[in-house]
């Protein structure tokens, strides 16, 4: 069957939102997306449900469900995982919208790389001369990045030319953090952080009681403390930061690098079995992934 431009649209929007919500869709809903009056929304929807692409669901709490139909129509394939890998714009996660399908239409040309990219939401919403970064997928892991040249509106894709492509680490942490841990106890002083930092030549370490980690203290911690006349006896355990970033060493990489930009930390605490056995600074994940 051939669908219109804005039936495509408005089919698609419902799928998303229903995958989004994994309940029935009002008619409102989708046409605040797609930018169009509910009253041709509803139309619309009495001809996708007299062809049977989608049923509707009475009551108040009632709206539209996608047939498997539906999803036939649009070529889209709904096993598991198919919708999980997130596009971002400028760094931000688009909420909504999925990629279902990387084919590159160029790549032996020296300079230029171009790919098509196939959406499971509404292209609508991307303007030509975006940023944008996919994946990472989730077998290879990998992570693209391009600029907006193009979009197909009808097929509900855009055209990219792609800067930079990433096959990231898939190995835990624990493969990548420093070890065995230089550690300091609460009651370690001031000049007792200073020497280690010197000796060992990091500039971080976590303050450890038994197996307990109390907390994390730096050399910002330290300089801080001196330009308020600290004496070098002080205790660490009065300049350190008790809120400690951690995470269990079986993690992969790539998972973590969100942490190190969220919080802008220069690292975390590697853990097993919730005792510290590791630390993982920004420089150790620079040195596998430079391109973060």
């Amino acid at each position: 069957m051939e669908l219109s431009l804005i039936q495509k649209d408005i089919l698609i929007t419902l799928i998303t939102l229903y995958h989004q919500q994994s309940h029935s869709i009002k008619g409102e809903e989708i046409a605040d997306m797609i930018m169009r009056n509910p009253g041709t929304v509803r139309n619309q929807m009495q001809s996708l449900k007299a062809i049977g692409l989608v049923d509707g669901v009475p009551g108040p709490k009632g709206g539209y469900i996608p047939t498997e139909l539906a999803y036939k129509e649009l070529n889209l394939n709904v096993s598991g995982g198919d919708y999980d890998v997130p596009i971002s714009r400028d760094g931000v996660e688009v909420k909504g919208v999925h990629v279902q399908e990387v084919d590159f239409t160029t790549l032996c040309h020296p300079d230029i790389c171009h790919a098509v990219i196939k959406l499971v939401g509404s292209s609508k919403i991307f303007d030509i001369g975006d940023k944008i970064t996919i994946g990472p997928t989730p077998v290879n892991k990998l992570l693209i990045r391009g600029e907006v040249f193009g979009k197909d509106e009808v097929k509900q894709s855009l055209l990219i030319a792609t800067s930079e492509m990433i096959s990231l680490p898939k190995q835990p942490i624990k493969a990548y953090m420093s070890t065995p841990l230089l550690s300091l106890a609460s009651t370690s002083t001031l000049r007792d952080a200073v020497a280690l930092f010197t000796r060992e030549h990091i500039h971080g370490a976590p303050v450890i009681d038994g197996e307990h980690l109390a907390g994390i203290v730096t050399m910002s911690d330290i300089t801080k403390a001196l330009d308020q006349d600290l004496p070098l006896k002080t205790p660490v355990s009065k300049v350190m930061t008790k809120e400690v970033v951690e995470a269990p060493s079986d993690i992969k990489l790539f998972e973590v690098v969100r942490r190190f930009k969220e919080r802008e930390i220069g690292r975390l605490i590697v853990t097993e079995n919730n005792k510290p056995v590791g630390i993982l600074t920004q420089s150790d994940v620079i040195r596998v992934i430079p391109s973060l």
